[in-house]
C-alpha cells in the first residue's frame, strides 16, 4: 500500500468503482430475467430450478474470488480485470441463445464470473492508498454493489420493451446482447485508462501466500460477510418473485421495490468504510448486527388472515329457545346477548393495516324451538386476525436492512487490511469466496425453505437465526478486530 494517497490513487478507484459495478449488474442478471421468463411462462421452472439458476452465477463468482485475488496480487489489478471484463461478455452472448434449462445453466456458469471482479477490486484498490484511508477507499469502491439496484431497476423495464409488453416474448433475447456488450467496452476503457500496480507481497509464492488463511480471524470475517454480503446478493434476485408473490405487484414495480434493498445497500457502502475508520470495524460491526437480528425478527410474521374460536355463549338455565336475532338468542324468558359479525370485515382488507387487527363475533349453533340443557352452547365465538404484513412497512424494513448490511459490508473489509495489511488480495478473496457463497447456498435454500413450509417469510427465519449467530461470535472474541 501507498503512504500518501494521489490523484492517480483516485482514478484508479472511479476506474475499478465503475468496472466493479457493471460486473455487479451482469452477475445479477438472472434475479430479473429468469422472474421474468417464468413469469410469462416461457420455461415452466419450479421455485427449486430457479433457485438454482439464480445462485449458479453466484457460485462461480464465489469459488473463483481466492484465485483471482491470489492473481491480482501477483501480476497487478489492470491486466486481470480488463480480462475479466472480457471473458464474461462471452457466455452472456451465448445467453441470448438459450433454450433449456441446462443452457441457461451453463452460460450462468460462465457469466457469473463477474463476481470476482470484487476480489480483484479490493486488492487493486487497497495497493493505492495508505492504511488510515483503506475503509474509506475500499468503501467507495463497494459502492458498486449498487450494480444490482441497476440492474432490477431498469432491467424490467426493457425486458417489457424490448418484448412490446409480451406480445414479442422472444425479444427477451436482446437484453444479453446489450449486457455483453457493456461488459467488452467497459474492459476495453478499464486496459487503455488504468495503470498496473502490484503489492510489495507480489514477489512470495503461491503456497506462502495461502499461509494467512490458518488463521480462525479470516474465517470469523468469512461468516460475517457470509450475511452481510451473501445474503444481500441472495435478497437483490430474491426480492423480485417475493414481492411479486406475496404482493401480486407487476414484474416492474417489484423491481422498484426490490432496487429499494440493493441500492442503498451499495450506495451506504461509503459511509459505512468512513464510520469503520472513525470507530472501528469491530464496532460498527457489532451494530450492524444487532440490527440485522431485530429486523429479521419483526419480517418473520407473514401475511395472513386467521380464525380461531372465540368466547362463545352458553346457557344458564335449561329451557327452549324461542327467539334468535342478530344481537339477542333468547331461551324461555331470558336474552343472551350476542355479537354480530361486522359490516366492516370485507372492508378491513382495503384499508392500509400496521399492526394486527382482531375481528370477533357469534354465530348461533341452536334454532328457535330446541331443548336446551344448563351450559349448552347457545353461540359459537369466532375470532378473526388479519395481519396485513403491509407492502410499504415490508419495504421499510427491507430498506433499513440493506443499508445496514451495506455498511457491515464496509466493516469487514476495514478488519481486514487492519489485521493483514500485506495479505489483502488472499484474505479478502477467501472473505469474498464465503461471502459470495452465501448468494449461491441462500436462494436455493430459500427455494427448498419456501416449498417445505409453504412460507415466503421462511427465508426470514433463516437471515435471523444466522445473524445471532454472527453476533454471539463477535460477541465471544476477546481481539478487538
Amino acid at each position: 500500500m501507498q503512504d500518501v494517497a494521489t490523484g492517480k490513487s483516485h482514478t484508479i478507484l472511479v476506474l475499478n468503482t465503475l468496472a466493479f459495478t457493471v460486473c455487479f449488474a451482469a452477475w445479477m442478471f438472472n434475479g430479473v430475467l429468469v422472474t421474468f421468463l417464468v413469469d410469462h411462462q416461457v420455461f415452466d421452472w419450479s421455485p427449486v430450478q430457479v433457485g438454482w439458476l439464480f445462485g449458479i452465477p453466484v457460485l462461480t463468482g464465489s469459488i473463483f474470488r481466492l484465485p483471482a485475488g491470489m492473481l491480482t496480487d501477483k501480476f497487478g489489478g489492470r491486466p486481470i480485470f480488463a480480462l475479466l471484463l472480457l471473458l464474461c461478455a462471452i457466455p452472456m452472448f451465448w445467453l441470448s441463445k438459450a433454450n433449456s434449462f441446462a443452457a441457461f445453466a451453463f452460460c450462468s456458469f460462465g457469466f457469473g464470473l463477474a463476481g470476482v471482479s470484487f476480489s480483484i477490486g479490493i486488492a487493486y484498490t487497497s495497493v493505492w492508498y495508505p492504511r488510515h484511508r483503506q475503509g474509506t477507499a475500499l468503501g467507495i469502491f463497494g459502492v458498486g454493489n449498487a450494480g444490482a439496484a441497476l440492474t432490477t431497476l431498469v432491467a424490467p423495464t426493457l425486458l417489457n420493451r424490448l418484448t412490446d409488453q409480451g406480445a414479442n416474448i422472444e425479444g427477451w433475447r436482446q437484453l444479453p446482447v446489450y449486457y455483453a456488450l457493456l461488459l467488452m467496452g467497459t474492459g476495453v476503457v478499464f486496459y487503455l485508462l488504468s495503470e498496473n500496480k502490484k503489492p510489495a507481497s507480489h514477489t512470495r509464492s503461491f503456497r506462502a501466500m495461502l499461509k494467512p488463511l490458518a488463521d480462525v480471524r479470516v474465517w470469523r470475517y468469512g461468516l460475517y460477510y457470509f450475511l452481510v454480503f451473501g445474503c444481500f446478493v441472495a435478497f437483490s434476485q430474491w426480492l423480485v418473485p417475493y414481492f411479486v408473490n406475496v404482493y401480486t405487484l407487476s414484474l416492474v414495480t417489484a423491481g422498484l421495490f426490490a432496487s429499494a434493498f440493493s441500492l442503498p445497500s451499495g450506495v451506504i457502502r461509503a459511509l459505512g468504510g468512513w464510520l469503520s475508520d472513525l470507530f472501528g470495524g469491530r464496532r460498527v460491526m457489532l451494530w450492524v448486527l444487532c440490527t440485522s437480528c431485530l429486523i429479521s425478527f419483526l419480517a418473520i410474521f407473514p401475511r395472513m388472515e386467521t380464525f380461531s374460536p372465540g368466547l362463545g355463549v352458553m346457557v344458564q338455565r335449561s329451557g327452549v329457545v324461542t327467539e334468535i336475532t342478530e344481537d339477542t338468542i333468547t331461551v324461555d324468558d331470558k336474552r343472551y346477548a350476542i355479537t354480530a359479525k361486522p359490516e366492516s370485515l370485507k372492508e378491513l382488507n382495503q384499508e392500509v393495516l400496521i399492526l394486527p387487527q382482531k375481528e370477533m363475533w357469534h354465530e348461533p349453533v341452536v334454532q328457535v324451538g330446541q331443548q336446551v340443557a344448563k351450559n349448552e352452547l347457545l353461540a359459537r365465538g369466532v375470532t378473526r386476525i388479519l395481519f396485513q404484513a403491509n407492502v410499504w412497512v415490508f419495504a421499510v424494513f427491507v430498506l433499513i436492512l440493506g443499508s445496514i448490511w451495506g455498511i457491515g459490508k464496509a466493516a469487514v473489509y476495514k478488519l481486514i487490511p487492519d489485521t493483514f495489511p500485506e495479505d489483502v488480495g488472499v484474505v479478502g478473496g477467501l472473505v469474498g469466496v464465503l461471502g459470495g457463497l452465501g448468494g449461491f447456498v441462500c436462494p436455493i435454500l430459500f427455494g427448498y425453505l419456501l416449498e417445505g413450509t409453504g412460507l415466503w417469510t421462511s427465508c426470514w427465519m433463516l437471515m435471523f437465526l444466522l445473524s445471532l449467530v454472527c453476533l454471539l461470535w463477535l460477541n465471544f472474541t476477546r481481539d478487538q478486530v
